[in-house]
């Protein structure tokens, strides 16, 4: 039996050293968290994806007592820019969270399994990598495609 190592590429910076879109995507993912409604978990997240017209649509999580009937966030933004801008090729997601205190997680916050495979299935549609930033106090995860979260992917383009 052979080992394959598998490499994902996750940097890690702080806000400031992010270019002002990056920072500006962020803090749009942050504003989405505001609206999310989340009355069972208590723990609020916000997305924002950038679209490649410079269009940015938010997105955010919405629970429901019959689960699984809720949405994350990141699928929220996703499946809004499907409807409201079909055929414009996303370009990024922005993601961060409120813990159930209400105040910004410290550590950035990854995609579910579920979003990781609906980022795929997006990435594979418009055949071009997202670039993923997830926002935490501490510090910022960027990665240029989903590939590097989930590395063994169902699909891809």
């Amino acid at each position: 039996m052979k080992q394959l190592p598998i490499q994902p590429i996750i940097y890690e910076c702080q806000m400031d050293e992010l270019g002002d879109a990056d920072q500006q995507l962020l803090h749009q993912a942050i504003e989405a968290t505001a609206h999310s409604y989340a009355p069972y978990s208590h723990f609020h997240v916000g997305a924002a994806l950038l679209l490649a017209d410079g269009t940015v649509v938010p997105g955010c999580n919405q629970e429901n007592a019959a689960f699984p009937a809720g949405l994350c966030a990141e699928r929220s933004a996703i499946f809004a820019a499907g409807a409201q801008h079909p055929g414009v090729t996303p370009v990024a997601l922005a993601i961060a969270a409120r813990d159930t205190t209400g105040e910004l997680t410290v550590e950035p916050v990854s995609p579910c399994g579920t979003c990781r495979q609906v980022i795929i299935e997006t990435e594979t549609r418009h055949k071009h990598p997202l670039r993923i930033l997830l926002y935490g106090k501490n510090r910022v995860f960027v990665m240029d495609g989903i590939s590097h979260l989930m590395p063994l992917s169902f699909t891809q383009f």
